[in-house]
């Protein structure tokens, strides 16, 4: 996937996208918090999201981040069950955060608790998901920007 340049010092258009579809019935702590792990694996998974280290003036080093936004959204538990559909069926790279997840601490036991319940029966409360713009656009149709 190409990142596309609008001008030389212009701003940069990409044609990917990083989207977080959130339920709209989270605290605001879970909002942050399912967010942060919801985008933790994109980088090993997709290095080209991470652009290059970062440094200020006096050389202080600091680690990469994504290379463009990741646009946060939210919805209601229907909406996030048709993107997780839609995301599905499209193969996008995606990633999810369930209610049980709540309840663990660690990912060992948040691998265990979504392993163990089918797919139509994942009790949403977040997902992520990473593609070409039009495609992550159509998968989450019918959210809302988060405010």
């Amino acid at each position: 996937m190409e990142v596309t340049v609008e001008s030389g010092s212009g701003p940069v258009r990409f044609d990917t996208k990083i989207a977080v579809l959130l339920r709209e019935d989270l605290e605001t702590w879970q909002r942050l918090n399912v967010t942060a792990f919801l985008v933790s694996g994109l980088g090993t998974a997709r290095p080209e999201v991470v652009g290059e280290p970062y440094a200020d003036a006096d050389g202080t080093a600091y680690l990469p981040m994504f290379r463009q936004p990741v646009l946060v959204f939210e919805g209601d538990k229907e909406t996030l069950t048709r993107a997780h559909s839609r995301a599905v069926g499209r193969d996008a790279v995606l990633s999810v955060f369930t209610s049980d997840l709540f309840a663990t601490g660690n990912d060992r036991d948040n691998r265990a608790a979504v392993r163990a319940v089918p797919r139509a029966g994942l009790d949403l409360v977040g997902l992520a998901v990473y593609g070409p713009r039009n495609a992550v656009d159509k998968i989450v149709k019918g959210a809302r920007m988060h405010p």
